[in-house]
């Protein structure tokens, strides 16, 4: 008899009776080190014991949870029209902190009494009720894509439809992908090679706030894991006064810059706004993380490809590229996320288009063709290359993988958290799939019953690609922590089938990559609630209910502010509600769904050459699996293109100066600390993440509420806010965007025709 088969038979999944729940013994399951996971990230984080009677579904946990459900989507959609904004995440682990002494008071000082047949104060607040409340709070801190379609509608295309299609449009797009996560979490959550390694620092917090052990608590002196969380927390929350409001050139520290401020070449080479970023130096941990997560938490070798990325991409071709003014780039800042005329002005996309939305072929002709920055050709060219990248990869890495947990239920696999959690009740897949026929009627009516320009074999198609790239997009991130997006290749798609339809447009793109993004999301999810044994109907309802309620509270938040606040997304709104996100999305609904992708990548435009990353991103990852089957070599092995295509898909807006320290520090930790310091790192390195990012949540909030909110952020505006920390960096050329080559006056570039 194999080990595999052996540890099969010590489980038996039909022992589900309340008999036979309480702790689970598994000490005797000889398979490798049977009693935890074999992967040490994961037994670094998570304890390897499970108490199945311990309360996780309470009333406390529910009452806390909707609670949350409500007042996180209302601050969040309320700001997300402002600039600068803010928003209330978990993802910074700073609501895990905020709960705990507000349910331990709750444990402590309510009484017992039942409601609905529900005690009020069902006892100890448990680390399961923590989990179940938390998972609440992230479903909606997530915001709902769709709703920007609703504010373009009303900004851009002078739409304003009813709340019912509103609804229907936002409750379909959010619970697609809810269901699809039911339908490949057998795949995506159960194998313990999933690891999802955001979850890790979470895990960490949560075993430490509750003293739980794991196997980062044993075989190591030194202070305990809680003062260690303390001190960081506490340290971080009081530096970050520096770099967030005191000394804010601390936080891209382009010092050679301000050495030589006019000098365009010193500061494309060293700038982190509009440069290159080689300058590597970040104080400030919310630069490091802004467009990723901690890379406390990644594996080396994922940094490594990210690493590669960087210097191949932009320390390499985009500088020849650039200077060699291909794309007559030159003319334009070496970084940047805007789209330029042929006067290295902002695009002005409302000179192209007629009041009713459609594209003017006549001024666009006299006007301009649309420029990007060589960055931003070059990141949709890797874009590109990840769609087709992605697929090849798992195809040759995960394929047989996928096939075999594709045919396993939960109960067969060999993980121990696998077994612990084979004790409680499965959800049965008819669940998830009553909430695909419905949310799928739901966009069916919506885009019939209203004037959407989307015919309904388009809304097919796009669920399609969702499903299509679900499971290929989840596997490279439950391993390696990037999300591979497809708002571009979906983009595209419909700007070449539906031209001119720009609402239909932005609906395609929401239902072709969404559904893959609240997929993952909820699965992401799952696996924590698998890392914390939480059973999985529990984690069903309080993740659809979360969904339903959250989604709600945004719409009607949103419909609240185009009803009272004046003149909101105008670009000079007097209380700074000037909607910079709504702006991008619209603008792109105007570029690929009015001006449309036929007029930048067909062939003979400017921008055809992208194209062919497609082809690229299909065969890179086929000779890589070729070389390695034939050579094996060590480097090869770890070489993984979809991480390296994918993992500069924030850039830009991100520069290299978001992401070189990211990846130094994750060599530090997850390389050097780990080979040389084990127990240190197995005891600290999650709780030293969970740390820096609470620290840097919580002082954030305080900052924003206490002195930049506040009065109209006035306070300090003739002192502490112009002092040459503050404003050093503001006065470079790298600051302004200066590019190479500059026009003469009344000057243009570019092609003759177009």
């Amino acid at each position: 008899m194999s080990l595999l088969e052996d540890e099969r038979r010590s489980v038996n999944p039909e022992r589900r009776d309340p008999e036979h729940l309480g702790k689970v013994d598994v000490g005797s399951i000889p398979l490798l080190d049977s009693h935890d996971s074999p992967y040490i990230e994961v037994r670094s984080a998570v304890a390897n014991t499970d108490d199945p009677m311990m309360p996780s579904s309470t009333l406390r946990a529910w009452v806390v949870g909707i609670i949350l459900a409500v007042l996180i989507p209302s601050v969040n959609q309320f700001f997300f029209f402002r600039y600068p904004t803010i928003q209330l995440s978990w993802a910074r682990l700073h609501w895990p902190l905020k709960l705990y002494p507000i349910c331990k008071a709750w444990a402590r000082y309510l009484p017992g009494v039942s409601l609905f047949g529900m005690s009020l104060n069902p006892g100890p607040f448990t680390i399961k009720e923590h989990v179940i409340i938390t998972i609440m709070a992230d479903i909606s801190s997530r915001p709902a894509y769709a709703t920007d379609i609703i504010a373009v509608q009303r900004v851009f295309y002078n739409q304003h439809p009813n709340f019912v299609y509103q609804w229907l449009l936002v409750m379909s797009t959010q619970l697609i992908g809810f269901s699809i996560a039911g339908i490949c979490k057998r795949i995506l959550v159960a194998p313990p090679s999933m690891i999802w390694p955001e979850n890790l620092s979470a895990a960490a917090l949560f075993n430490t706030l509750h003293a739980q052990e794991t196997t980062g608590t044993r075989g190591r002196g030194g202070i305990s894991r809680e003062r260690f969380f303390t001190y960081v927390f506490i340290g971080y929350f009081f530096y970050n006064f520096l770099p967030s409001y005191l000394f804010t050139a601390l936080s891209t520290f382009s010092w050679v810059c301000w050495i030589a401020p006019n000098n365009v070449k010193v500061n494309q080479i060293f700038g982190g706004t509009h440069g290159l970023g080689m300058g590597l130096i970040t104080f400030d941990w919310g630069v490091i993380t802004a467009f990723f997560s901690t890379p406390l938490v990644i594996p080396w070798w994922a940094g490594a490809n990210v690493g590669i990325a960087v210097v191949l991409f932009y320390w390499f071709i985009v500088p020849i590229l650039y200077y060699s003014n291909v794309w007559y780039s030159a003319y334009l800042p070496l970084v940047s996320s805007q789209s330029f005329d042929n006067t290295g002005n902002i695009y002005n996309v409302s000179r192209v288009i007629n009041a009713d939305g459609s594209f003017n072929l006549q001024i666009y002709q006299s006007y301009s063709p649309v420029f990007l920055s060589v960055s931003f050709a070059i990141s949709y060219g890797l874009s590109f290359a990840s769609i087709t990248a992605v697929l090849i990869h798992t195809l040759l890495h995960n394929s047989k993988q996928i096939l075999t947990q594709s045919r396993r239920s939960l109960s067969d696999q060999p993980d121990i958290h696998a077994r612990l959690m084979s004790v409680y009740k499965e959800v049965p897949d008819w669940w998830y799939l009553f909430i695909f026929l419905t949310t799928f009627a739901f966009g069916v009516f919506a885009i019939e019953r209203w004037d959407t320009e989307l015919p309904v074999w388009a809304f097919v198609l796009a669920l399609v690609i969702s499903l299509v790239y679900t499971i290929p997009v989840g596997v490279i991130q439950a391993v390696t922590n990037f999300q591979v997006g497809l708002n571009v290749i979906t983009e595209l798609i419909i700007g070449y089938a539906l031209p001119g339809r720009p609402i239909a447009m932005m609906m395609f793109k929401t239902w072709g990559y969404i559904p893959v993004y609240r997929a993952l999301a909820i699965t992401s999810d799952l696996k924590l609630g698998h890392y914390m044994k939480i059973p999985h109907r529990s984690m069903f309802f309080c993740q659809i209910v979360g969904t339903v309620v959250a989604g709600t509270v945004q719409l009607g938040v949103q419909a609240w502010m185009f009803s009272h606040i004046e003149d909101i997304c105008s670009p000079h709104q007097k209380d700074k509600f000037t909607c910079p996100h709504t702006t991008v999305f619209g603008t792109a609904s105007i570029l690929w769904g009015v001006i449309g992708p036929r007029r930048l990548f067909s062939h003979g435009q400017l921008y055809y050459g992208l194209i062919f990353s497609f082809l690229a991103g299909a065969v890179l990852p086929l000779i890589q699996w070729t070389l390695h089957k034939k050579f094996r070599m060590k480097f090869l092995k770890y070489l993984n293109f979809p991480v390296v295509m994918a993992g500069l898909a924030a850039m830009p807006p991100a520069t290299p100066i978001n992401y070189v320290p990211w990846v130094l520090i994750c060599f530090l930790f997850n390389y050097v600390v780990r080979r040389r310091h084990m127990l240190w790192w197995l005891k600290y390195n999650y709780l030293l993440s969970a740390g820096l990012d609470a620290g840097y949540a919580v002082g954030t909030i305080v900052i924003f509420f206490s002195l930049q909110y506040t009065k109209n952020g006035t306070i300090g505006l003739n002192s502490i806010q112009n002092w040459w920390g503050n404003t050093v960096y503001t006065k470079t050329a790298d600051y302004a965007g200066v590019p190479a080559k500059t026009l003469p006056e009344g000057g243009t570039f570019g092609p003759s025709s177009w």
